[in-house]
Parts: structure tokens; C-alpha cells; sequence
């Protein structure tokens, strides 16, 4: 190694070493090194004049406390500076002269506008005009620029520390405000995963209680058709198998986006008005006609909002056919400039004049319009298939309709048909396209 990288191959180790001390504790040895460092320096400019300085000791030590208190400047910066000011003051009214810069005391006044309010301030400022006043006065300071050129230098201090305070409490308010906007980005994420997790769940409620309720009317059918007739039970087992298979997918794909980073997820892109025609035909094949209508000029929708009306369509057919065991049922689709009216009403049950279909005659439970995701007792079991024990539940259909319309911005209306002889229901909502 040469004599010249020999300083840097100590220094670094040094360094690292500061560096891996707490911040208070390297301010310390920062501080204890200026000091000493400043203590050698006075020392040092005095050595050449010694045979003119009695006792040489005394002016030695004086010049040395100018320095060496700075160790502890930051932590107690008034009592400091009172401590070098006072050795330099004693110095001067001593009239040993050939006084060092009065660096130790720009420091110290410089640490107390850094450091302190401005009582201490002010304070210091007045104590060093009066220090300047009696050190001038003291023998060996008749020329005048050396009261010029203290001046500037304690002026340089008070701009210094000035200065460094304002920069600061710049990076401080900086901090602040960063702090600030970490919080709100942590707060807009929790809120962003509260509202994933409660579209996850509106999106496996509407999954699984479609389809389990269409592989429950079928389970019950083919139950009701065996022995008698096997060809019809086999059709209603083979819709459970497809079913089955649907609910599986659709399942598949919504818990592939919450599988961790590392693990590659499973996705099909989100249902909509397109897959319409497969509900349709699932509700059909569960023995509930549906009549299918579309007025106006279909637009392309928003991909939350076809969605939603995708949900809505799926979620009340598969409440008519849990709770409403209606003879008919019916979806429109309405397309207008810059809206999208979604309908889906049922006739209700059928009276018992015109029975239902299978020779069994059902009234629907009185002050009970439909049971639409109410909980309650359900309806009692009739001759339309799928309506019976398996399907009974508290139901949460409309409550997630209500929250996936207010979602897009749009308005939901539900309710019985007004003036209707039967006791049909309508579900309609008015999404924005957009």
C-alpha cells in the first residue's frame, strides 16, 4: 500500500464506524472532534508569540476553552457560548494579545440561531455586541478594521444559522407532507382492498347462488322423475353436470386473482350481456320460461356496467326461480342515449283456478310479495320443481343488486307489479352506459 492511499484505507473504516452509531451519538463525536480541533488550532497560532504571553499557560488554556465546550454545543448551546465568550472576554481584558479569529464564539452564536427561539436569540445577539464593546476596549484593539472584521464575522454566524434552520424546517415540512401522503396512500389502499373484497364476495354470492339454485331445481326434478321417467331425469342430471362444471369455472377464475404474486393466476375475461343467452337458457332448462327483449340501439357498455346488468339479469331470475315459483317470467333490455334500463319481472304464481302446470293449485304466503332476498320462512314447496327445501335461505340477492347499482351510479327500483292480477314482481334498474 502507498503512502498516499494510506489515509483513505483508515478513514473509511472510521466512517463506517461513525455511521453505524445512533444520530445523536455521531452529533457528539462530530462536535468532539470541531472542538479539539479548533482548541489545537487556537493553541498552535500562539506557540510563535509565547516569549510574549505571561503566564503562557494561562493564554494557552483560554484559547483552548474556545474550542474544546464546543463538544457539547447542540445540547446546551446557550450555556456554551456563555462559556466561550466569557474565555474570550477574559483573553482580551488580560491584554495578552495576538488573539486568535474568534471562530469558537461565531459558532457557538451560529448554534444558538440554529438551535434556539427568539428570546435566546435576541438574547445572544445583545451579548455578543456587549462582548464586542469590552474586547475592543481592552488593550492591543486600537485599529478599527479588527472591529470591522469581528462584526462580519459574527454576521456570517447569524446568516449561517438562519439559514440552516430555515433548510430545516423545509426538509421537515417535507417530511410532514411526505408522511401525509403515505398515510393517505395507505388509506386509499385499505380502502381500494375493502372495496375489492366486497365486489369478490357480490361476485361469489351471484356465482354460487345462480348456479347451486339451478343444480338444486334439477337435483329435486329428477328426484320427482325417477323411476317413472328416466329419460327426463337423465337430461336433469346431465344440466347438474354442466352447471357443475359452469359454477366451477366462473369460481376458478375469480379466486385466480387472489392467489399470491408469485403463483401465475387463472382469469377468462368478466361475464357480461354477452353470456346473456347461457342464463337464459339455464333458467329456461329449470322449466321457467323467460321472454327475452331489447329496444333501441345497443351500445357498447362500460365493462362495469355490462357487468352489472349482467348480475342484476342473473341474480332476479334466480330469486324467481328460489322464491316466486312464477308461471312466466320476463328480462327487457332497454338501450337510450347514455342509459341502459334493465327489467325483469315474473307473473307471479298462478291462481288456483289455472293451477300450475302439474294439477297442484299454490297461493303465495300472504304479505309476502315474492320473498326477494328476504329472510323468512320460504314459500311452500308446489308443483314447479326447485322450489322446496333446498333453496331456502336468508337470501342476500337484492341487498347485492342494491349495491352493484349504486356502484355504476345508477337508480334501482323493486317491488310488486302495480295493478297486476297475479302477485308479479319487478326488478328495474337504470345504469349509465358510461
Amino acid at each position: 500500500m502507498t503512502l498516499a492511499g494510506l489515509p483513505r484505507s483508515l478513514a473509511q473504516p472510521l466512517a463506517a464506524r461513525l455511521a453505524a452509531l445512533p444520530p445523536r451519538r455521531q452529533e457528539l463525536v462530530q462536535d468532539l472532534g470541531l472542538g479539539i480541533a479548533l482548541a489545537i488550532v487556537n493553541v498552535v497560532s500562539l506557540l510563535p508569540y509565547r516569549a510574549q504571553l505571561h503566564p503562557l499557560w494561562l493564554a494557552l488554556v483560554l484559547v483552548a476553552a474556545q474550542g474544546v465546550p464546543l463538544a457539547w454545543r447542540r445540547s446546551r448551546p446557550v450555556g456554551i457560548g456563555l462559556v466561550i465568550g466569557a474565555a474570550r472576554i477574559t483573553y482580551d481584558k488580560l491584554g495578552f494579545g495576538f488573539a486568535p479569529f474568534p471562530l469558537g464564539p461565531a459558532i457557538a452564536l451560529y448554534t444558538i440561531f440554529d438551535r434556539r427561539g427568539p428570546a435566546w436569540r435576541w438574547t445572544a445577539c445583545g451579548l455578543v455586541a456587549a462582548g464586542i464593546a469590552v474586547s475592543e476596549a481592552s488593550p492591543g484593539h486600537a485599529q478599527p478594521y479588527d472591529t470591522i472584521f469581528q462584526v462580519m464575522i459574527f454576521l456570517s454566524a447569524v446568516a449561517a444559522g438562519l439559514l440552516s434552520r430555515a433548510k430545516r424546517a423545509s426538509v421537515q415540512a417535507a417530511q410532514s407532507r411526505a408522511d401525509r401522503a403515505e398515510a393517505e396512500l395507505d388509506r386509499q389502499s385499505s380502502e381500494a382492498a375493502e372495496r375489492e373484497r366486497i365486489r369478490i364476495a357480490r361476485e361469489l354470492h351471484d356465482v354460487v347462488a345462480h348456479h347451486v339454485s339451478l343444480i338444486a331445481v334439477q337435483a329435486e326434478a329428477a328426484t320427482s322423475l325417477l323411476p317413472g321417467r328416466p329419460d327426463q331425469a337423465r337430461r336433469s342430471v346431465e344440466v347438474i353436470g354442466d352447471t357443475a362444471r359452469q359454477a366451477l369455472t366462473e369460481l376458478r377464475r375469480l379466486l385466480g386473482v387472489l392467489r399470491r404474486p408469485s403463483a401465475r393466476p387463472e382469469t377468462a375475461p368478466s361475464a357480461s350481456l354477452g353470456d346473456l343467452g347461457e342464463v337464459l337458457d339455464q333458467v329456461r332448462g329449470a322449466g321457467l320460461p323467460v321472454d327475452f327483449e331489447v329496444t333501441g340501439t345497443p351500445v357498447t357498455l362500460a365493462p362495469g356496467v355490462d357487468l352489472t346488468a349482467y348480475r342484476i339479469i342473473q341474480e332476479a331470475l334466480t330469486n324467481t326461480i328460489r322464491h316466486a315459483n312464477a308461471a312466466r317470467a320476463a328480462v327487457r333490455l332497454c338501450y337510450e342515449p347514455g342509459y341502459i334500463t334493465v327489467s325483469v319481472t315474473d307473473s307471479g304464481r298462478p291462481s288456483p283456478a289455472a293451477g300450475n302446470g302439474t294439477g297442484t293449485a299454490t297461493s303465495r304466503p300472504a304479505g309476502v310479495p315474492g320473498m326477494r332476498g328476504v329472510p323468512g320462512k320460504p314459500p311452500p314447496a308446489s308443483g314447479r320443481r326447485g322450489t322446496g327445501p333446498l333453496l331456502a335461505g336468508a337470501g342476500l340477492g337484492l341487498a347485492g343488486i342494491a349495491e352493484r347499482v349504486a356502484s355504476c351510479g345508477g337508480n334501482l327500483t323493486v317491488g310488486p307489479i302495480p295493478g297486476a292480477e297475479a302477485d308479479g314482481f319487478a326488478v328495474t334498474a337504470r345504469l349509465p352506459s358510461l
